[in-house]
């Protein structure tokens, strides 16, 4: 790769060597996680300035808890933290369905008096968790809604931030990061720092949760919440809601807090199996509605899933191999699909230099044995990479393209169905899958761009079957980038962009394709269960000519882009936050893993 491509791997020594030292000091990821959140939470002074600041317009927001049988100490903390808010324009909404229990009702009765914004509606009977916060709902007057659960807490600041992205018209939705407490002193743990909106992780799992804002109006002409998705049912009416929804603004800061208890999902998973099934008929139905036509499956991992998009009518995929001395590892390459693929309708398109037609001559007369299905095209010169794809896709019949390097091997059969699914989606304009190196480490699960034109891949190093953070090295999501090497994408869009840019050699080209992709607002979409795994040592060859003016080309080229930062990779892992998720990889910051 060029100069300017920074493998996520360096400097593993010092690494080492520095948790080494903060195990010696008795360090843990929890100690280092609250030491950063203590030094990143809002002020005394930045509470007071936001309480003093005059916000115009100032959304009313009504917040929403539904309460059954609550412990009264857990309730009171709840509350307090509303109290707390910065931002003075909200009320609390409580629907409590647990009418025999006297003592909380005389708790909300007292806080309601000495807060009229504090409202709350004893039900008849317990209405189950949508029940209860419909009837919560019934009672606010806002224009927008949030959701908190009954345990949980919300940063003082929580209510400033959100109302200020509210301020904007178009705004239908926001969202917050988040982190878990547990204990009395309320430790802080696992923070979740979340990328923009992506529609890909939002149908792998439901990373926007809490703290989650939506416009009133949209949440009534949803219907609100449903019991038949009680246990995933705020996950059923995100997804109804972003549906409608104009704008969606990502707040990353940690603003909300979960109680972890030994019987709540975020202490113990397994505690409700229920939640998870819930949440697969939420997406299925989210699918149903939106007219995308896929099924949906738990991906093995808790609260995760796998959507398998449909691929008819099955048109041609046209595999593209730019071949320079490929070797066995291409013969491999096309035997691996050949015997493994479950889907059919593929043709190779190799592509090779004229001055090695003879050469080679033996070899693809190898590879036309073992299949019928191979082409095979020269170009005269020594041509880069990015011209040879460029010239076998001007050769090639499919309607759909996969770009992929001569030593990949396929690994999963569904592979080329899975990603043709994604891609033959309207919004996706490319996907790419999840590579393992040789050794059987990850070597690519997505691209994050920063200053520079650095370029960094996600998860690279960890254990094929390591889950990364918060999972995400085993769902499919959205990114900047993916990587070249097995990187599918429509012929349509491929023309639109004009193919390959040949002012950018190989490793930056894939990443200048996609992002002329994401410029038409098209998707670039990570396929975690597509899984390939290369023979050789990450690269097809170096062919960059003049790696510092590349770079500055590049960096030229994407200066808007790579200003704004990456939507995808919150900035809280960009600025060089480091890893509190135990022994997961929490993904990348620009030149380094982070572990």
């Amino acid at each position: 790769m060029g100069d300017g491509f920074l493998r996520l791997g360096a400097d593993k020594g010092k690494r080492a060597i520095k948790r080494l030292a903060g195990f010696l000091a008795g360090e843990t990821p929890q100690k280092r996680y609250q030491r950063w959140y203590d030094r990143h939470r809002a002020s005394k002074e930045d509470l007071e300035a936001q309480r003093a600041a005059s916000l115009s317009p100032a959304p009313k927001i009504s917040i929403l808890v539904p309460v059954y049988d609550t412990p009264v100490q857990l309730l009171r903390e709840m509350i307090d933290s509303v109290i707390a808010q910065s931002y003075p324009n909200w009320e609390l909404c409580v629907g409590d369905g647990s009418p025999e229990n006297k003592e909380l009702e005389a708790v909300l009765s007292a806080y309601h008096s000495r807060d009229p914004r504090i409202r709350y509606r004893v039900l008849e009977k317990n209405g189950g968790i949508s029940g209860n916060t419909n009837e919560a709902l019934a009672l606010a007057s806002g224009e927008f809604v949030g959701l908190l659960d009954h345990d949980d807490l919300l940063a003082p600041d929580a209510l400033y931030h959100v109302a200020r992205m509210l301020r904007d018209p178009r705004t239908d939705v926001v969202y917050t990061d988040e982190d878990k407490i547990y204990g009395r002193r309320r430790r802080h743990r696992e923070p979740y720092f979340k990328p923009d909106f992506s529609i890909d992780l939002l149908r792998s799992q439901n990373y926007i949760a809490h703290f989650f804002v939506a416009r009133r109006s949209i949440v009534e002409q949803v219907g609100g919440f449903r019991s038949a998705y009680d246990g995933s049912q705020d996950y059923d009416l995100i997804l109804r809601c972003v549906e409608k929804a104009r704008g969606i603004v990502h707040v990353p800061r940690i603003l909300y807090h979960w109680r972890m208890t030994a019987v709540s999902t975020a202490q113990d998973p397994a505690s409700k199996m229920y939640c998870y099934e819930a949440g697969r008929r939420a997406i299925q139905d989210h699918l149903d509605r939106v007219g995308v036509k896929g099924n949906v499956e738990h991906a093995g991992i808790w609260g995760a899933y796998h959507v398998v998009y449909d691929t008819a009518p099955h048109p041609l995929v046209s595999i593209i191999i730019p071949n320079r001395d490929g070797g066995e590892t291409l013969n491999a390459c096309v035997r691996s699909v050949v015997e493994k693929s479950t889907y059919r309708n593929f043709e190779f398109v190799v592509v090779d230099r004229e001055s090695g037609r003879k050469e080679n001559a033996d070899r693809y007369k190898d590879l036309r044995r073992e299949t019928d299905r191979v082409k095979v095209v020269y170009m005269e010169g020594d041509p880069g990479v990015s011209a040879m794809i460029n010239f076998g896709v001007e050769r090639a019949e499919g309607e759909y393209l996969l770009l992929l390097r001569g030593d990949m091997e396929l690994l999963l059969a569904d592979s080329i169905s899975d990603m043709l699914g994604v891609c033959m989606r309207k919004e996706t304009g490319a996907a790419g899958a999840g590579i393992l190196s040789a050794e059987g480490t990850v070597a690519h699960a997505g691209m994050v761009i920063g200053p520079g034109g650095q370029t960094g891949r996600v998860f690279s190093g960890i254990g094929a079957d390591d889950y990364g953070y918060m999972a995400r090295a085993r769902i499919s999501c959205d990114y900047s980038a993916v990587s070249g090497a097995c990187l599918m994408t429509k012929r349509s869009v491929f023309e639109e962009a004009g193919g390959f840019s040949e002012a950018f050699s190989d490793g930056r080209n894939s990443v200048d394709y996609c992002m002329k992709v994401r410029e038409t607002g098209l998707l670039v979409v990570y396929d975690a269960f597509a899984r390939w795994r290369s023979r050789g040592n990450g690269d097809v060859w170096n062919d960059q000519k003049d790696p510092g003016q590349e770079a500055d080309r590049f960096c030229e080229k994407w200066k808007k882009t790579l200003e704004e930062g990456d939507p995808y990779f919150n900035k809280n892992l960009r600025d060089g936050f480091a890893s509190f998720a135990d022994n997961r990889k929490i993904g990348c910051t620009l030149g380094q893993n982070i572990v």
